[in-house]
């Protein structure tokens, strides 16, 4: 009853902007979630890719405490160590350059698309884009998003983007004018369903960039800070861009986004062209750093998400050949799609009464996205609960 009673609440108060799933969340533990009843739940959203290290962390807990026993805010008008040791720390893990902070993904996408266009100049202002990309929810940020579904009833929307199929890199060649500044794409596409590209895709990009002299700019807001095996996405190429986003996993749960750049192309965002009044706060950055410095110091954490990933992968493979109803399994590290040709929300929603939580991407693709210290029986029991709830959906195929 207490449960129902506080998602009342919620109706009456909240936005309905959400599509949320009927469950109260008060407390987190590494994999698991808890209801007000005490209930767990085996958390395989990871907050969207977001609590890589698991709830409460205890070295992120404790980062986040001390810190706020001496500075929590002084604004951008000061210097703070702890913002300037996470842009080292990041640098030193990437690129060399700079970084700016910020407190989501969409916010560190909005500086990216203002810094294409202050260190382009005027005429040149054009960004490249591909199909079924997410960029965020602001109305740039949503322009440079190739999915239709969430422009609905926003328009006019800003100009300067072209889209691209996905992984076509002679699509790209193809749409470049004298207006275009900037490729960006995401090295995976989480929102948009986990597609994968062809291998040498950002290989071949960077070579185009170069040609044509654009920015090549990489959305790692969802793939980054380890999620797919590697510290950032794109090192499974070996190609550097001018520019990264980053956001979700790299203050496991606590809200910050960045945006790293080389220095040439950061330098034209001087004073007075971008801020953020609480961007690279002393806790956000607090809590960043203990993440970086978390898996800077325990490579099991980064091996653990490709073997994790590959056991996933693996079970739902497996499943699928008993499973028509599964059409595709799709991902990299513990950034895993599983296509249905069923809609895939009832099969999430069985999930839950079950005890395992899963996110959606899109209409017919279920993610699996669990912390990157998931163990092998956790795995093993989820795998457990999706076959259950694939028969409860109705998706069992008669012998």
């Amino acid at each position: 009853m207490q449960h129902n009673a506080i998602i009342q609440r919620a109706e009456q108060v909240l936005f309905p902007n959400y599509a949320r799933f009927p469950l109260v969340v008060t407390k987190g533990r590494d994999c698991r979630l808890f209801d007000p009843s005490g209930r767990s739940y085996l958390d395989f959203t990871a907050g969207v890719a977001v609590t890589s290290l698991g709830h409460c962390h205890p070295k992120v807990t404790l980062a986040i405490q001390k810190q706020a026993q001496r500075l929590v805010h002084s604004s951008n008008l000061f210097f703070t160590e702890p913002q300037i040791e996470l842009a080292e720390a990041l640098t030193a893990a990437s690129f060399t350059g700079r970084v700016f902070f910020c407190n989501s993904g969409a916010e560190a996408n909005e500086a990216a698309i203002k810094l294409v266009r202050k260190s382009m100049g005027p005429n040149r202002y054009e960004i490249i884009t591909a199909t079924q990309s997410f960029h965020g929810r602001t109305l740039t940020t949503m322009a440079a998003t190739g999915q239709d579904k969430v422009k609905e009833g926003f328009n006019p929307l800003p100009p300067g983007f072209v889209h691209v199929p996905y992984g076509d890199v002679a699509a790209v060649e193809a749409a470049i004018t004298p207006q275009t500044a900037a490729v960006m794409v995401e090295p995976i596409q989480g929102e948009g369903g986990v597609n994968i590209p062809p291998a040498g895709y950002l290989t071949d990009l960077r070579e185009v960039c170069n040609r044509e002299e654009l920015l090549l700019i990489f959305d790692e807001v969802q793939t980054g800070v380890g999620r797919c095996g590697s510290l950032f996405a794109y090192e499974h190429e070996g190609v550097v861009p001018d520019a990264m986003t980053l956001a979700k996993g790299l203050g496991n749960g606590f809200p910050i986004g960045a945006l790293v750049a080389r220095d040439e192309i950061a330098r034209a965002l001087g004073p007075g062209t971008h801020g953020s009044t609480f961007g690279g706060n002393p806790l956000a950055c607090a809590a960043a750093l203990a993440v970086l410095e978390t898996l800077r110091e325990d490579p099991w954490i980064l091996g653990n998400t490709q073997r994790m990933g590959a056991r996933i992968m693996l079970g739902l493979e497996t499943l699928a050949a008993t499973q028509p109803v599964i059409r595709e399994v799709r991902g990299r590290g513990l950034l895993i799609g599983c296509e249905l040709s069923i809609p895939a929300r009832p099969v999430a929603e069985a999930c839950l009464a079950d005890g395992l939580l899963l996110a959606l991407a899109g209409p017919h693709v279920v993610r699996f996205m669990p912390p990157l210290t998931v163990r092998e029986a956790d795995v093993d029991e989820a795998l457990t609960i999706f076959t259950r709830a694939l028969a409860s959906a109705g998706a069992q195929v008669p012998a």
